[in-house]
């Protein structure tokens, strides 16, 4: 538990918790802030605009979800994986998303599907103008949005959580360039939607999510040293 110092309760302006969280998940999600960066209460206090009470509630949820540790008397970090913890969450995925898939399958209506489609159009836009950031985050947002057309907000919840941990995971352990999926195997899964062929859809989100496994070495790992203010500030979109 992170100490309150004197002089510490300031009146809180800005924007709220939830999206100190969302923009911290975010810059995760893109891999702009690796595994292990240090979250300085000041920086993101300067971030943010917001007082130290604030910072300190978000980093409180943030660390509830599992992608922010919380060590005593030495501040709060962006989680590190281990390798077993990185099986571990590949191992949920795998469990949790051919369901997810599965469901959308038979649940999607045509304006879901027009949306996926938009989606997919704006992650190839991404990747055409070498936007890396943005294309692995669109990536991600590809399986959040699957889990919000099986209409099942746990399910939902625990996407995005799964999403954000691998981003951790690849930032810490995959090779430099490694994004989050191949560009092709969103298209198959959307084709399969689209049919309603709910077996198909589970059976592809099972292979993809593998080959997203294999391209992870888990016995190497890297590590950088971020500016935080000016990732978080909103001047990195």
């Amino acid at each position: 538990m992170l100490k309150i110092a004197d002089g510490d309760m300031l009146p809180d302006e800005g924007i709220d918790e939830e999206a100190i969280v969302d923009r911290i998940y975010e810059a995760i999600i893109e891999q702009r802030l690796p595994p292990g960066t240090k979250l300085s209460e000041a920086s993101l206090c300067s971030a943010f605009n917001v007082g130290r009470m604030r910072v300190r509630r978000s980093l409180l949820l943030l660390a509830s979800r599992g992608v922010v540790e919380l060590q005593n008397n030495r501040g709060a970090y962006v989680a590190q994986p281990t390798m077993t913890q990185a099986l571990e969450v590949f191992e949920a995925r795998r469990t949790i998303e051919p369901n997810v898939a599965r469901l959308a399958a038979r649940r999607a209506t045509e304006t879901d599907i027009n949306q996926l489609v938009a989606h997919l159009e704006m992650e190839a836009e991404a990747r055409r103008k070498r936007d890396r950031h943005l294309a692995i985050r669109l990536s991600g947002q590809f399986h959040v949005l699957l889990a919000k057309v099986a209409h099942n907000e746990v399910m939902e919840r625990m996407v995005k959580e799964l999403v954000t941990r691998t981003s951790l995971i690849i930032g810490m352990y995959g090779s430099p360039g490694t994004s989050n999926c191949h560009d092709d195997e969103h298209s198959e899964i959307l084709q399969a939607l689209r049919n309603m062929n709910s077996d198909a859809a589970a059976a592809l989100m099972e292979q993809h999510l593998r080959h997203i496994e294999h391209e992870v070495d888990l016995t190497s790992e890297r590590k950088r040293e971020v500016d935080l203010v000016s990732i978080l500030s909103g001047d990195n979109s």
